[in-house]
């Protein structure tokens, strides 16, 4: 791979790049469209790690990625100024900040409700609605995109269909940004044995002719049939949502009293060392903690930021090969590293077992097996032009000029429903399954 085709300003969507405006580059155009987008703005009401209304200082989806967004820029800035020489005439070290920082925001756009106990409960809706037979007229490679929802792969949807301008390129991003955002390119028939965690896979069966198209603009080399390798600057936004998801799962923990303050600060103090703020070291004990962990955690992320830029740059070289084994938090340096992953296995052990994440999850599984059963067994009653009853053209009117078509194969229209049901917040989906169920909120 070569930095002059990775960095194209091409569109998907349109036969050239657009002219530059004044103080506007094409990659910023990407940043604008993403974040003047629906399906990013109701990341606000959608789950990051704990239920949304339990604090009003917890993250949610889209708090989370303005952050990435934030950790992102910089590394891209930070990479691009040490390999400027590297670079096309016309990117400067700031092109790379966009691209990056953009792919960062869109990266959790696909996420359903719920977050990832969302993803399961959709996985799990669709494994007991094969047993039922449901998925019995799509083939072996449409089932698998299904039995393996992904909000990856959801999201790539979004992007390049259903936001703007539909089933027209969607958003049309450059190709840049789409391969950036890209952290898994292939189908869901690699979702299992490429060693990465079970179910990751970035592109439905319906978008593989558009993967295909923007591997073939990037240069991306084809592994296998419906693999291609990774835009080696997918590391830097995977490495910016390490971070963030490393360090902010703490922060939210003792939000939630879930850690104590002693520990967390002494992680981030092995990290840091004696690079301690001048502000930080001027607090006394009447300063609140949450004051004491925001200036902390400030120098932790500059030191991780600056240990993922240069893993990047000594890594340059398998990077453009398409060999790189791991993710780049695996190459980092020591110290770095055993923070990333201490945070990680902190968060596992003491955050993702609290009761009320777990009572959350149950709920999400209750909701979304009303809503999947309601419209996806809406949109199987019709198919071949069976009339469906009256609850289910009760429940294609929801969906308006969206419903699918009944003469539609079965893979298409339950696409269509896994749209909207993915697309909604937190507590639009549970006010739905709640009046579905006949159970109105009271007044």
């Amino acid at each position: 791979m070569d930095w002059q085709t990775l960095l194209t300003r091409e569109r998907l969507g349109k036969p050239a790049h657009s002219v530059d405006e004044l103080g506007r580059s094409p990659f910023h155009k990407d940043h604008d469209r993403i974040i003047f987008s629906g399906a990013f703005r109701r990341l606000g009401r959608k789950t990051q790690v704990h239920p949304v209304s339990s604090n009003d200082h917890i993250h949610t989806r889209l708090t989370h990625s303005l952050e990435v967004s934030c950790v992102g820029r910089s590394l891209g800035m930070r990479v691009g100024e040490m390999i400027r020489e590297a670079l096309p005439d016309w990117c400067e070290p700031s092109d790379l900040g966009m691209v990056v920082q953009s792919a960062c925001l869109a990266h959790d756009i696909g996420n359903p409700p719920f977050g990832h106990s969302g993803e399961d409960a959709i996985r799990h809706w669709f494994q007991q609605a094969a047993g039922r037979g449901w998925l019995d007229a799509m083939s072996e490679a449409e089932r698998a995109d299904f039995l393996n929802f992904e909000g990856n792969a959801q999201g790539f949807r979004v992007l390049t269909q259903l936001e703007y301008h539909q089933f027209d390129g969607g958003t049309r991003l450059t190709y840049a940004t789409l391969g950036t955002y890209l952290k898994y390119p292939w189908t869901a028939r690699h979702a299992e044995a490429l060693g990465y965690k079970k179910h990751k896979f970035g592109c439905y069966q319906s978008e593989l002719p558009l993967l295909e198209q923007i591997a073939h603009k990037l240069g991306l080399p084809q592994l296998e049939e419906q693999r291609w390798g990774r835009h080696p600057l997918v590391y830097l936004m995977e490495a910016a949502d390490d971070i963030c998801y490393g360090l902010i799962d703490l922060e939210d923990g003792l939000e939630m009293e879930l850690l104590d303050y002693s520990e967390v600060e002494a992680l981030l103090l092995d990290l840091v060392g004696d690079d301690l703020p001048q502000t930080y070291r001027q607090l006394g004990p009447q300063d609140s903690r949450r004051r004491k962990l925001a200036i902390l955690r400030g120098k932790a992320i500059e030191h991780l930021t600056n240990a993922a830029a240069q893993a990047f740059v000594a890594q340059q070289p398998a990077l453009l090969a398409g060999t790189l084994q791991g993710d780049l938090v695996e190459h980092m340096h020591g110290p770095a590293k055993r923070c990333v992953q201490s945070a990680k296995a902190m968060a596992r052990q003491k955050i993702f077992q609290d009761k009320r994440k777990t009572l959350h999850e149950i709920g999400a599984y209750t909701t979304l097996e009303i809503l999947l059963n309601a419209f996806c067994g809406a949109a199987l009653e019709q198919q071949g032009g069976r009339s469906p009853s009256f609850k289910h053209r009760r429940i294609l009117d929801l969906l308006g000029h969206n419903a699918p078509d009944p003469d539609w194969p079965l893979h298409r229209s339950f696409l269509r429903m896994i749209d909207f049901i993915a697309g909604m917040t937190d507590s639009y989906a549970t006010e739905m399954a709640r009046e579905m169920t006949g159970r109105s909120s009271p007044v």
